[in-house]
């Protein structure tokens, strides 16, 4: 008797075991993995998000293991981490100054939903084939690029409200004190830099974006420069 529940036990793990390695990626297998990094996971998330925000974060998570998979999941979780830390920086003195995020910096839903809409967006595109294999790689493009951009603004924002000596208005670039909507620092500026940089690298080690998607960057990147030379160049 005891073997035979052994044995079926053992099925049973195995069986799961299949489905949690399952390539290309199943909604079984999101939710197994899922379950089990958020479990494993609960003491830095409970750290970043408020108990509702986790289970937005539990929501984005399937659908981006659905979509990318591994790689997907890893990036988005990448974003949190640094996105957490970076809002945890000198909290006290952001909460003196009035210009911390609510309940010590827990995202909430809405942070969670608002943060990933474009990401979700691109996700979906991915998950139904729009457009077929040929834009495959665009909406992963889009998927990282709408992390990068997001990871990039929380941690200007966050480093700028910590260590900006002087903030501008961007829209008229007067000096306004830190804290302000709408207003940017060298520090923060720098620092947002970076943190898309870092998260676009990682992308490209996991594989999340080929080397004909680079090359897409690339190219729009240098176009944009022209762009903006060609400008300048009329201007003067």
């Amino acid at each position: 008797m005891m073997a035979t529940h052994a044995g079926s036990v053992q099925s049973a793990v195995s069986e799961a075991m299949k489905v949690i390695r399952s390539s290309p990626p199943t909604w079984q297998s999101a939710l197994l993995n899922n379950l089990f990094i958020f479990v494993l996971g609960s003491p830095i998330l409970v750290y970043g998000l408020s108990l509702s925000g986790i289970g937005a974060a539990f929501l984005l998570g399937n659908l981006t293991w659905r979509a990318f998979g591994p790689p997907g999941f890893l990036l988005v979780a990448t974003y949190f981490i640094i996105g957490t830390a970076a809002t945890k920086v000198k909290m006290a003195q952001k909460e003196a100054q009035g210009v911390a995020e609510k309940r010590k910096g827990r995202r909430g839903p809405a942070s969670v939903i608002g943060s990933s809409a474009a990401g979700c967006f691109c996700a979906f595109l991915s998950i139904f084939g729009v457009g077929g294999e040929a834009f495959s790689q665009v909406w992963k493009l889009g998927f990282v690029a709408s992390f990068c951009t997001k990871l990039s603004d929380t941690v200007s924002s966050e480093i700028g409200k910590a260590y900006g000596k002087t903030t501008y208005l961007v829209t008229t670039l007067k000096v306004v004190p830190r804290g302000t909507e709408g207003a940017v620092s060298v520090e923060g500026t720098i620092a947002g830099f970076l943190a898309s940089f870092l998260l676009a690298f990682g992308s490209c080690v996991m594989g999340e974006l080929n080397n004909d998607v680079v090359n897409i960057i690339n190219i729009s990147m240098g176009s944009i420069i022209a762009v903006l030379m060609q400008q300048v160049v009329f201007r003067n």
